[in-house]
């Protein structure tokens, strides 16, 4: 990303550049010496705003819109060359596109009605009708294209937000399950400690402390739910190794084979633990057949390492097809992940794409 910035904004100062160059010959061939000054150091500061417009969008695009109306104001009264110039007109139409693209709708109107005022200003008082022209392409072209960058990211939020509001239903299941299961041993405790109060007194208190773990538990466990339905970005799915068993099975049906690596017996892992985990595999399998369709081996690793489960999934594509997997499944993963107070991390690995998740199995104090 910082690379393809950097090439962006080379190419952008390249092009000025050249524009300034290229406007300052042909105003000394045509209109004489010193006829070039204005419009040469003009270009150039609204040239070198735009390239730095990154971290903040709507004062550049101010001062860069303040500039070019001063300038072409001060051309018009002193008989000048038409303003802006065409260098001018490649950083105004940065500077406009960027702030309709990015800006909250207020401003970005205001930055989109401010470069009309100038490329219209450029016609109606210029000398010259071609860099007028230039000047309402350059706003049109910029106007286009930031407000088509704009409806994207907005389907984009929207289609985000679908997403998380069909999750959270689905969690809402998912929560009343695992707060019936601690329900129910407490439920079966407490029976067993009215016959164990009955036949042996003496072991009525280890029955109750038996019953309140147990309530504590079950509290643990819905906290750490309700955490998760506040992330907003769940997904449903098994709770038992062996419906992890049958899922990597369905996914070597139709992909490339799977080496699967599980705890030997069943693990007595709190149900939202198991809940995430048989999530981050099931989404990195579902990446593998969407984004590596050449890969021939995937592994699945699971296990248990003292008080944390650790999970990771490596596929073996070719480098080819190694490429940015993040979609919505792996964003609201790693927020599922870290609201029970893991980490998850996905990027190349070694020999493919690699997705690694680590959970703890006790809520943090």
């Amino acid at each position: 990303m910082r690379f393809a910035r950097t090439s962006t904004d080379v190419a952008l100062g390249g092009v000025v550049l050249a524009l300034l160059g290229y406007s300052a010959y042909q105003l000394a061939t045509v209109w004489g010496p010193q006829y070039w000054i204005l419009d040469t150091v003009a270009g150039a500061v609204v040239g070198v705003i735009a390239l730095l417009r990154r971290h903040d969008q709507w004062r550049p695009a101010v001062a860069g819109l303040g500039i070019a109306f001063v300038t072409g104001l001060v051309a018009w009264t002193a008989g000048l060359p038409t303003e802006p110039g065409p260098a001018m007109a490649v950083g105004l139409a940065v500077l406009v596109g960027s702030g309709v693209a990015t800006l909250p709708i207020a401003k970005a109107v205001a930055v989109a009605a401010g470069g009309l005022i100038v490329a219209v200003g450029s016609v109606l008082v210029g000398h010259s009708s071609g860099i007028g022209t230039v000047n309402v392409a350059g706003w049109l072209v910029a106007v286009v294209a930031g407000s088509a960058v704009r409806i994207r990211d907005v389907r984009r939020h929207a289609a985000a937000e679908r997403i998380r509001q069909d999750e959270r239903l689905e969690l809402a299941r998912e929560l009343h399950d695992v707060v019936a299961h601690h329900i129910s041993g407490i439920v079966l405790q407490a029976q067993g400690a009215r016959i164990v109060g009955r036949r042996t007194p003496s072991q009525y208190d280890e029955s109750l402390a038996g019953i309140e773990a147990a309530g504590a538990d079950a509290l643990a466990a819905m906290r750490r739910m309700v955490g998760l339905l506040r992330s907003d970005d769940v997904v449903p799915g098994p709770v038992r190794l062996d419906e992890l068993r049958e899922l990597v099975e369905r996914f070597e049906d139709r992909g490339p084979a799977v080496e699967l690596q599980l705890p030997a017996t069943e693990p007595s892992w709190p149900p939202e633990v198991m809940i995430t985990v048989c999530r981050v595999v099931q989404e990195s399998l579902t990446n593998v057949a969407r984004h590596a369709a050449h890969a021939t081996t995937v592994t699945v690793h699971v296990a248990q390492l003292h008080h944390t489960v650790a999970v990771e999934v490596i596929d073996d594509a070719e480098p080819a097809t190694r490429h940015q997997r993040a979609g919505y499944g792996l964003i609201g993963l790693r927020e599922r992940v870290e609201a029970l107070g893991g980490t998850l991390a996905a990027g190349p690995g070694p020999t493919g794409w690699a997705v690694s998740a680590s959970v703890p199995l006790e809520p943090a104090r």
